[in-house]
């Protein structure tokens, strides 16, 4: 029996670098699980959100135009509906951060010129800070929440084109 104890604990070795740098590359992706196969061996990182908390929070993005909710079935006459077409989404339930940290400049405002890769905005979720990142390069059209606010997952957050 002590055998089989032994060559357990050597199979559960765990890499603890290679677990924090795809919790990391999950931070900076946006997704929510990363699985890794070497061989026999598999390492699955996955975040969750806890989606009662956000259910809670569903008024929260009184920010947005009230014409806004109506776009999607009336694309033609609404120009918010391209602009929501092209928001970065929240890949999380959390509370967003307009900046680094209190008192400071936001990552980004209205009518910026943006790089892809450049932060826009900060979902906290579980005591983690995780950048949202812009997926392409443009100008912020709209900035969709406010700083502090409690977010879903898939909630539009800022509108580049």
């Amino acid at each position: 029996m002590g055998d089989d104890k032994h060559s357990r604990d050597a199979a559960m070795a765990i890499d603890t670098a290679l677990v924090r740098e795809l919790a990391e590359l999950l931070a900076e992706t946006g997704l929510t699980e990363i699985e890794v196969e070497d061989g026999d061996r598999k390492i699955k990182v996955s975040r969750a959100a806890p989606v009662a908390a956000a259910q809670t929070h569903y008024a929260a993005p009184a920010p947005a135009p009230a014409a806004a909710p109506a776009a999607p079935a009336q694309a033609p006459a609404a120009p918010a509906a391209p602009d929501h077409t092209n928001a970065v989404k929240s890949p999380m339930v959390g509370t967003v951060y307009l900046s680094a940290e209190p008192g400071s400049d936001p990552f980004v405002s209205v009518g910026q010129t943006i790089k892809e890769g450049d932060t826009l905005v900060i979902v906290e979720a579980m005591k983690v800070m995780n950048p949202i990142i812009a997926p392409a390069s443009g100008t912020v059209k709209a900035i969709l929440v406010e700083n502090a606010q409690p977010v879903e997952y898939d909630q539009p957050l800022v509108v580049i084109a």
